[in-house]
């Protein structure tokens, strides 16, 4: 009996021989430098796939939903219409399908080998040969700016289009004939890459996600046209110096903990072409060591992505579309590169909310783990995440807070605090403000960004000109605003050469803490902002403190809104409401949005505004007042003709003609409302005191509640290490303490 006959004498022994063979002859082939494909998925990931294609499991499942909805497109004639509407429009929708569409037909012939794919890329691309060099710039460009596309209103578009094509002309290349190929490549490949890059220089080289998406379609159609040169300019800039580029972008645009400088919400856009580019690298040009660049930072901005949400969604701060979470494709691919580089399980719990498999060699790690039930936890953490490139441009802290009978993650409360720095064109005039977060909803709230992504009716799906007049602007957030202007003038050149300076961070068990400062948002003002997210031991009570101090040279006067989501319960002080006609808060500077609904001047002592969510809770802001200063109710919905704007509400505390105040206030969620089920429990708030301690180093704060107990927070305002020693003296007794705060409860 021959060697080949004793390894084949059992079907099992047959089906791992040929397993063996196909991936043996996967791994000799992979080795040609022009094998195709040859960029996210390589030879050897196709052949896995292959295989995964005949074995029930997730993978098959997916792949099969692929191919039931490209063949039902395919009954449909290909269409390639002359681009003339903006965002949202057909035409726009129209090209985004063909790419989508080109991309997934290309890896089902990978997978089949049946040609009708190759051949719906390539009919598809020999149209787009047809039509691309007779397009100028897209007719429904933004005026004024520079970075107009053809087939799209702008570039940025277009570079999207070139980076999923791109993959789909890798998948079928093999199925090409010479002729083909020459016309593709010479009428949409080549002038699109040269019009991306050559054509675009200000783009291209730009530092910004614009200038990823741009440099990461050259630099993968650089490896499948055999242009080692597109790929270095897609590195290193256009002239290659090293001034822009796809490095110089992982090098800036990151803190040295993977938070991008524009927010979570375009961290989340821009991911895609980092990850995907970087994966291109990887598999033509491993000596790069691309996943170790920078301390790993690729793989750093994928974690981070994760953290910056609550609830599956992302923290809206800057421009942000409150409903984009991450169950969205660009991080769902990286959760998938992720995976496939680490072997990391939490990230499979992540997969698992995503719901979303891809056809890729990572994909089918995804899909295979989790069929065998690999998925751990993924634990959401509290974190500062510093800003700017080298980590020091202020940070975006979240505090995440659980009491000890909790354990998911919508059951646990969220503080979102942003002393973080501008953010580019897309970041707003909002330093030091904050959110909150319970019971899987946002409970104080920011805007977001004005607009509706992709409904052409409302503005061809661009931002809003409420955008700029109100959503940017000061008052539309959670923070002081001194004399009804916003924080630098609005002036976004300004706001990104200055930030806050990040004090301190403290992540214990039932504290967490933070403190920030900036004296560049007004001229002659300093602001300072202190968070606190405590869980009160023996009351399971969870509390966000706040105390915003504002010393000011000159007397002004000093707004400090409270956007939040839910409906009006009621207050401990008397309204003078406007129900019969409203009026405009201000003319300018997102104040000529607000409606004043109503205003009170409460008396000094503890005020409280409670309202209830839709999650079912109440929610208690009770602050200390001055007996002279106002609570001003308004609505977002003036001088709004085009109803462009959410009807939102807000509360917010003024004072005037001071240099000096301190805003302190503590939020309490309590109680419940169930309608369903008709009954309430604990509407109103337990908390019946409220007391404010500052010195020169240490500020406290002593919190009373209805049955007696008294509860002290204490902090030294700077950072201070666990050995220095604190003390204050409140009500005629002297505490000390040891570190950066103290929670202590007060016995009588």
């Amino acid at each position: 009996m021959n060697y080949l006959t004793r390894i084949t004498s059992s079907p099992k022994q047959v089906l791992a021989f040929v397993v063996f063979l196909t991936l043996l002859i996967a791994a000799f082939s992979i080795q040609a430098k022009d094998a195709n494909p040859r960029l996210v998925s390589t030879q050897a990931d196709i052949a896995k796939m292959r295989l995964a294609i005949k074995t029930p499991g997730s993978f098959k499942t997916k792949f099969e939903q692929q191919k039931r909805s490209v063949d039902k497109q395919m009954e449909q004639a290909i269409t390639v219409p002359v681009p003339a509407d903006g965002g949202g429009g057909y035409t726009h929708e129209r090209h985004k399908k063909n790419y989508k569409l080109m991309y997934e037909a290309g890896m089902l012939f990978q997978l089949t080998q049946d040609k009708k794919y190759a051949e719906l890329v390539r009919d598809m691309l020999l149209q787009y040969a047809d039509l691309y060099p007779t397009l100028d710039v897209h007719p429904k460009r933004k005026a004024g700016a520079n970075n107009p596309g053809k087939l799209f209103w702008q570039s940025l578009n277009e570079a999207v289009w070139l980076v999923y094509s791109i993959q789909a002309y890798d998948f079928v290349l093999p199925a090409l004939k010479e002729k083909e190929i020459t016309k593709i490549e010479q009428g949409i490949f080549r002038p699109i890459v040269k019009f991306l890059s050559v054509d675009s220089p200000a783009t291209f080289n730009k530092v910004h996600n614009h200038g990823t998406w741009l440099t990461s379609g050259v630099g993968m159609a650089g490896y499948v046209l055999n242009e080692p040169e597109w790929v270095e300019q897609a590195l290193y800039d256009l002239d290659k110096s090293g001034k822009g580029g796809f490095l110089k972008q992982l090098d800036e645009l990151f803190s040295p903990q993977g938070y991008y400088n524009e927010g979570p919400y375009y961290q989340r856009y821009a991911l895609l072409p980092f990850i995907t580019f970087a994966k291109a690298i990887e598999s033509n040009e491993p000596e790069r060591k691309i996943f170790e660049y920078r301390d790993g930072i690729v793989l750093k901005a994928i974690t981070t992505t994760i953290q910056l949400s609550y609830n599956g969604l992302f923290f809206p701060i800057n421009d942000a579309i409150k409903s984009k979470g991450i169950d969205t494709i660009e991080l769902v691919n990286g959760v998938t590169i992720a995976y496939g580089l680490t072997g990391d399980t939490g990230l499979l719990e992540i997969a698992q909310i995503q719901d979303q498999i891809i056809l890729t060699g990572d994909g089918l790690k995804v899909a295979q783990a989790l069929d065998a039930g690999k998925a751990t936890p993924y634990e959401f953490e509290s974190v500062a995440f510093g800003d700017g490139a080298d980590g020091t441009q202020g940070a975006l802290v979240i505090m995440r807070q659980s009491s000890s009978n909790k354990a998911t993650e919508t059951d646990t409360q969220a503080v979102l605090f942003k002393p973080a720095a501008q953010g580019l064109g897309h970041g707003h005039f909002d330093k030091l403000t904050w959110q909150f977060y319970d019971k899987g909803a946002e409970i104080v709230s920011d805007y977001g960004a004005a607009r509706f992504l992709n409904v052409e009716a409302k503005y061809g799906g661009r931002y809003l000109p409420e955008n700029d007049t109100y959503a940017k602007q000061t008052v539309s957030h959670n923070t002081v605003v001194v004399d009804e202007s916003s924080h630098f003038n609005a002036n976004v050149k300004k706001g990104n050469a200055n930030h806050p300076k990040h004090l301190f961070f403290v992540n214990d068990k039932n504290v967490k803490l933070s403190s920030a400062t900036i004296y560049s948002a007004y001229e002659g003002v300093e602001l300072t902002r202190t968070l606190a997210l405590i869980n009160l031991p023996e009351q399971d009570q969870t509390l966000v403190i706040d105390v915003f101090d504002v010393n000011s040279k000159k007397a002004h006067q000093f707004d400090l809104p409270v956007h939040y989501q839910g409906q009006f319960i009621d207050s401990n002080f008397a309204l003078n409401a406007n129900d019969k006609t409203m009026s405009a808060l201000g003319d300018k500077n997102g104040y000529q949005h607000l409606w004043l609904k109503a205003q009170a001047t409460p008396k000094a002592g503890l005020a409280r505004v409670t309202w209830l969510h839709d999650n079912g809770r109440f929610y208690t802001q009770s602050s200390i007042e001055t007996g002279n200063s106002q609570i001003l109710f308004t609505q977002i919905g003036a001088n709004d003709p085009n109803f462009n704007l959410r009807n939102e509400n807000a509360f917010i505390h003024r004072v005037k003609d001071t240099k000096k105040h301190s805003f302190v206030s503590i939020l309490e969620p309590h109680g419940e409302y169930n309608p369903s089920k008709e009954f309430t429990i604990s509407a109103t708030s337990k908390v019946s005191g409220l007391a404010h301690v500052d010195d020169d180093n240490v500020t406290a704060v002593l919190i009373s509640f209805l049955d007696g107990k008294q509860w002290v927070l204490a902090y030294n305002k700077q950072s201070v290490t666990k050995a220095k020693r604190s003390e204050f003296s409140l009500k005629g007794k002297k505490y000390t303490f040891s570190g950066q705060y103290l929670l202590q409860k007060i016995t009588k």
